[in-house]
Protein backbone atom coordinates (compact mmCIF):
# COMPACT_ATOMS: atom_id res chain seq x y z
CA UNK A 1 0.00 0.00 0.00
CA UNK A 2 0.78 3.75 -0.65
CA UNK A 3 0.69 5.73 2.37
CA UNK A 4 1.24 9.45 2.31
CA UNK A 5 2.51 11.15 5.72
CA UNK A 6 2.42 14.27 7.24
CA UNK A 7 3.50 15.69 10.31
CA UNK A 8 3.81 19.04 11.68
CA UNK A 9 6.50 19.79 13.85
CA UNK A 10 4.97 18.16 16.89
CA UNK A 11 4.69 14.72 14.80
CA UNK A 12 7.88 15.03 13.85
CA UNK A 13 9.26 13.81 17.00
CA UNK A 14 7.64 10.27 15.72
CA UNK A 15 8.02 10.87 12.22
CA UNK A 16 11.27 8.78 11.92
CA UNK A 17 10.13 5.95 14.03
CA UNK A 18 6.28 6.15 11.34
CA UNK A 19 8.37 5.74 8.23
CA UNK A 20 10.36 2.91 9.85
CA UNK A 21 7.40 0.84 10.97
CA UNK A 22 5.59 1.55 7.90
CA UNK A 23 8.28 0.83 5.58
CA UNK A 24 8.61 -2.55 7.91
CA UNK A 25 5.33 -3.39 7.28
CA UNK A 26 5.94 -3.23 3.36
CA UNK A 27 3.89 -0.28 3.07
CA UNK A 28 5.73 2.50 0.45
CA UNK A 29 5.89 6.10 2.26
CA UNK A 30 5.06 9.51 0.64
CA UNK A 31 6.68 12.03 2.59
CA UNK A 32 4.43 14.74 2.81
CA UNK A 33 6.85 16.65 5.28
CA UNK A 34 7.88 18.12 7.54
CA UNK A 35 11.40 17.85 7.91
CA UNK A 36 12.24 19.51 11.49
CA UNK A 37 10.69 20.39 14.83
CA UNK A 38 10.52 24.00 13.03
CA UNK A 39 6.97 25.20 13.55
CA UNK A 40 5.15 24.62 10.88
CA UNK A 41 1.10 24.75 10.29
CA UNK A 42 -0.68 21.39 10.20
CA UNK A 43 -3.44 22.16 7.58
CA UNK A 44 -0.82 22.91 5.34
CA UNK A 45 0.88 18.71 6.08
CA UNK A 46 -2.91 17.85 5.99
CA UNK A 47 -3.67 19.22 2.57
CA UNK A 48 -0.81 17.53 1.04
CA UNK A 49 -1.70 14.54 2.12
CA UNK A 50 -4.89 14.67 1.22
CA UNK A 51 -4.12 15.96 -2.30
CA UNK A 52 -2.06 12.59 -2.27
CA UNK A 53 -4.74 10.66 -1.22
CA UNK A 54 -7.38 11.86 -3.68
CA UNK A 55 -5.27 11.74 -6.64
CA UNK A 56 -4.50 8.14 -6.21
CA UNK A 57 -0.66 9.24 -5.61
CA UNK A 58 -1.59 7.07 -2.09
CA UNK A 59 -3.76 4.74 -0.73
CA UNK A 60 -4.18 6.18 2.80
CA UNK A 61 -2.94 8.54 4.33
CA UNK A 62 -1.33 9.32 7.93
CA UNK A 63 -1.41 13.32 9.33
CA UNK A 64 0.33 13.82 12.77
CA UNK A 65 -0.03 16.83 14.92
CA UNK A 66 0.44 17.27 19.20
CA UNK A 67 -3.62 16.40 19.45
CA UNK A 68 -4.26 15.21 16.40
CA UNK A 69 -7.65 17.14 16.53
CA UNK A 70 -5.81 20.01 14.12
CA UNK A 71 -4.84 17.58 11.66
CA UNK A 72 -8.00 15.79 11.81
CA UNK A 73 -10.19 19.34 11.24
CA UNK A 74 -8.35 20.31 8.37
CA UNK A 75 -8.43 17.25 6.47
CA UNK A 76 -12.07 16.60 6.78
CA UNK A 77 -12.13 19.82 5.06
CA UNK A 78 -11.09 18.78 1.90
CA UNK A 79 -14.25 16.96 -0.12
CA UNK A 80 -13.12 13.08 -0.53
CA UNK A 81 -11.41 12.78 2.72
CA UNK A 82 -12.72 11.06 5.71
CA UNK A 83 -10.08 11.58 8.45
CA UNK A 84 -10.56 9.91 11.51
CA UNK A 85 -9.01 10.68 14.75
CA UNK A 86 -8.11 7.45 16.40
CA UNK A 87 -6.30 6.85 20.09
CA UNK A 88 -7.51 3.62 20.17
CA UNK A 89 -8.07 0.41 18.08
CA UNK A 90 -11.66 -0.08 17.78
CA UNK A 91 -11.94 3.74 16.12
CA UNK A 92 -8.84 2.66 13.95
CA UNK A 93 -10.31 -0.34 12.60
CA UNK A 94 -14.49 0.58 12.71
CA UNK A 95 -13.96 4.09 11.08
CA UNK A 96 -12.05 2.16 7.88
CA UNK A 97 -15.24 -0.87 7.93
CA UNK A 98 -17.93 1.37 8.76
CA UNK A 99 -17.03 4.84 7.44
CA UNK A 100 -14.66 4.14 4.46
CA UNK A 101 -11.73 6.57 6.25
CA UNK A 102 -8.67 7.16 4.38
CA UNK A 103 -7.04 9.48 6.40
CA UNK A 104 -5.74 8.77 9.88
CA UNK A 105 -5.09 11.37 12.40
CA UNK A 106 -2.47 10.78 15.43
CA UNK A 107 -1.92 12.58 18.56
CA UNK A 108 1.90 12.56 18.94
CA UNK A 109 1.26 14.05 22.46
CA UNK A 110 -1.58 11.92 23.17
CA UNK A 111 -0.33 8.22 22.40
CA UNK A 112 2.79 6.59 23.14
CA UNK A 113 4.96 5.02 20.03
CA UNK A 114 4.04 1.61 20.88
CA UNK A 115 0.01 2.59 20.42
CA UNK A 116 1.18 4.52 17.29
CA UNK A 117 1.95 1.50 15.66
CA UNK A 118 -0.53 -0.82 16.75
CA UNK A 119 -3.04 2.29 15.56
CA UNK A 120 -1.12 2.58 11.83
CA UNK A 121 -1.32 -1.47 11.52
CA UNK A 122 -5.00 -1.82 12.16
CA UNK A 123 -6.19 1.26 9.78
CA UNK A 124 -4.34 0.03 7.43
CA UNK A 125 -5.25 -3.57 7.75
CA UNK A 126 -8.88 -2.20 7.78
CA UNK A 127 -10.87 -2.43 4.92
CA UNK A 128 -14.49 -0.85 3.74
CA UNK A 129 -17.29 -3.14 4.51
CA UNK A 130 -18.83 -2.58 0.77
CA UNK A 131 -21.10 -5.74 1.04
CA UNK A 132 -22.60 -4.26 4.00
CA UNK A 133 -25.96 -1.92 2.97
CA UNK A 134 -26.31 0.18 6.11
CA UNK A 135 -22.69 1.35 5.72
CA UNK A 136 -23.04 2.11 2.13
CA UNK A 137 -26.31 3.85 2.45
CA UNK A 138 -24.41 6.06 4.94
CA UNK A 139 -21.30 6.98 2.83
CA UNK A 140 -23.32 8.20 0.25
CA UNK A 141 -25.05 10.58 2.86
CA UNK A 142 -22.03 12.00 4.11
CA UNK A 143 -21.32 12.49 0.32
CA UNK A 144 -24.12 14.45 -0.29
CA UNK A 145 -23.38 16.49 3.00
CA UNK A 146 -20.07 17.45 0.55
CA UNK A 147 -21.51 17.92 -2.14
CA UNK A 148 -24.24 20.48 -0.62
CA UNK A 149 -27.62 18.37 -1.00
Amino acid sequence: MRVALGVDHRGFLIKDDLVTFLKELGHDVIDCGTNSTDSVDYPDTATDVSKAVLSGDADRGIVVCGSGAGAAIAANKINGIRCALAHDTYTAHQSVEHDDANVLALGSAVVGLELVRELVRTFLGARFQSDVERYVRRLKKVQRLEDGS
